[in-house]
């Protein structure tokens, strides 16, 4: 046999046993007569003890033969699960010899500090990292978990199409030529939207799938370029509280599993806070709102009414977040606070200090009288040592601006709780919002499928403003780790919320015909949601990057720079697929 054990195996009780291992030379320590090797694989490290040398280096592949010993007292590593013991080798052959390594793997510090376009061109050795296979065994044992969950609450688990239509889910497509049908495309999916609503019509009743999705985003800490894997789950005759009561226990009993974090933020009754959108904006300056610390934000306009100065006299909105102790921050501090707030329209940047002796410090003395921003401090509630920030303009854009000053100055005083897991809802998202790609014009806020609040009335009457829709997303200590909605499932409804968006009759046919054609035939109402597993899993464990829990990861330009993609493809291959590359 090519081996009796593994190299996390062996214990104490097992002395005396002859065994055989396989696995990679971790380390080697010659003592002059004696050779101590560290043989590794995926389920630990045992140390072997050879009387002769052998010609191995780190990371040959070996087998040996060989007698559990104890080692001695003053020698046990009760760091390791195999400290106990070590295997005196009797036979040692060498499967695999291995070149010089382009970086160090058997030290876990120097392997995590090397550039990561070396380690992604070898991610066959960095994958040699115990961290990196624990977070893959993580992975699985919480695939495995969902899927038991979700099976013992009755749901089936079917697979979507891949090969699929191009659908508005808010990012870009990849597109695939066919090469039947030239001049036709497939998209890959972004989400399974269309096809698990279809499946609820297909009277399915409770689906899921850990699905893969396909978006052309750019990269950044919690989001993988090109594909990413997502709970997707739908359920017949439901409304936005049976999903809330199916997915709250998921989340709980995932933090219990899978972290070592405390639930945090609960309600009274032990659920999950619910916020709308628009208090959410008001209070965190963000719709996906960290709760594990406070500085809310409080809307102090009144306070400045026909204050004098310009930059607030002329803006829609003024907002002012105290900073609990912060009033010693310096001024570099408070610049750097302002070029946070570079992006945002903004018509005043300013701030207060509240003395020790109660006094106020604001660069606002020359332009507003002092009674006014004593008014201002007493409003943030702010007592000495406090610092409080105003930010003036469109309401979106002062409640965003001061989001972003809040986070900084969050971290800055060290006041995030990394021991805690504090989830909310964020419900009431705006159905549409202005397009930022077409200027002037109305563009779905969010999933063009969702059920409009007060339904064909609304839309037929209501500014699209001002209309809501029964959108939810689940938000885990400042990330989205969740998007879900009830769905629209009335044909004549959803031509009517396309058309507000742009899109005529003809249009919403040819490219959701399916769909259309499916609800015209009995379609019952549902509703459902589909959380980002990578995601919460990077949250709940603070791992540092979303890159390193996939096998074979993009980089951050979304290039495989072990597999060398994408490259160029043989002409005849593009030939078969009618297709002729512009050269720029």
């Amino acid at each position: 046999m090519m081996r009796t054990h593994t190299c996390g195996q062996l214990r104490r009780e097992d002395k005396g046993r002859k065994v055989i291992l396989t696995g990679w030379v971790h380390n080697r320590r010659d003592l002059g007569g004696v050779l101590f090797i560290d043989l590794r694989d995926r389920y630990g490290i045992t140390q072997l003890v050879c009387n002769e040398a052998a010609p191995v280096r780190s990371e040959f592949v070996v087998r040996v033969e060989g007698t559990v010993e104890a080692r001695p007292a003053e020698m046990v590593n009760n760091d390791m699960p195999t400290g106990e013991i070590e295997v005196a080798v009797s036979k040692l052959d060498i499967l695999s010899e291995a070149e010089v390594l382009p970086f160090e793997i058997n030290n876990e510090e120097k392997a995590a500090q090397t550039n990561e376009p070396l380690r992604l061109q070898y991610r066959f050795l960095d994958l040699r990292r115990p961290k990196l296979q624990e977070m893959l065994k993580t992975k699985d044992d919480y695939f495995t978990f969902l899927r038991e969950y979700f099976h013992n609450h009755d749901f089936v688990e079917v697979q979507t199409p891949i090969l699929a239509n191009s659908s508005p889910e808010g990012a870009r497509d990849f597109l695939i030529p066919s090469r039947l049908y030239p001049g036709k495309f497939y998209a890959l999916p972004q989400a399974p939207q269309q096809f698990k609503q279809l499946l609820m019509v297909g009277g399915l009743d409770r689906y899921f799938q850990l699905a893969p999705c396909f978006r052309d985003e750019d990269t950044r800490l919690d989001r993988h370029y090109g594909e990413f894997y997502q709970l997707d789950m739908e359920m017949s005759f439901a409304t936005q509280e049976d999903v809330f009561s199916i997915m709250e226990p998921l989340m709980i009993e995932s933090v219990k599993r899978f972290s070592t974090k405390k639930l945090a933020a609960l309600d009274a009754e032990g659920r999950f806070r619910r916020l709308a959108w628009r208090e959410a904006m008001e209070t965190y300056g963000s719709d996906k709102p960290d709760l594990r610390y406070g500085l809310e934000i409080k809307n102090i306009s009144q306070v400045f009414a026909n204050c004098g100065f310009p930059g607030f006299d002329s803006a829609e909105t003024i907002y002012a977040l105290r900073v609990d102790g912060a009033a010693d921050f310096s001024r570099k501090v408070m610049d750097e606070l302002k070029e946070l707030t570079a992006r945002k329209k903004l018509s005043a940047f300013a701030s207060l200090v509240v003395e020790g002796d109660g006094s106020i410090k604001s660069s606002l003395s020359k332009v507003v009288a002092p009674e006014m921003l004593m008014k201002a401090a007493q409003k943030t509630e702010a007592v000495p040592g406090d610092l409080v920030i105003f930010a003036a303009g469109n309401w979106r854009e002062a409640c965003e601006a001061l989001g972003l000053v809040r986070v900084d100055c969050a971290k800055r005083l060290n006041l995030v709780d990394r021991n805690s897991a504090a989830f909310c809802w964020i419900t009431d998202f705006p159905m549409y919002e202005y397009s930022e790609l077409k200027p002037g014009t109305i563009d779905f806020g969010h999933n063009p499928f969702s059920m409009p609040q007060g339904g064909m009335e609304a839309v037929k009457t209501k500014n699209p403003l001002e209309i809501l829709a029964y959108q939810y997303d689940l938000v885990l200590n400042g990330f989205e780790v969740s998007s879900g909605a009830v769905r629209n499932h009335e044909p004549e409804l959803l031509y009517k919320v396309f058309e507000i968006a742009g899109y005529d009759r003809s249009e919403v046919d040819r490219r959701f015909g399916g769909m259309i054609r499916a609800f015209k035939f009995g379609a019952p109402p549902h509703a459902g949601n589909a959380p980002g597993v990578d995601r919460i899993l990077m949250v709940l464990n603070e791992w540092d990057s979303i890159r390193d829990m996939y096998a074979f990861p993009k980089d951050g330009q979304g290039r495989d720079l072990l597999m060398d993609s994408p490259s160029e493809v043989d002409k005849t291959q593009l030939d078969d697929l009618n297709i002729n590359i512009k050269k720029l």
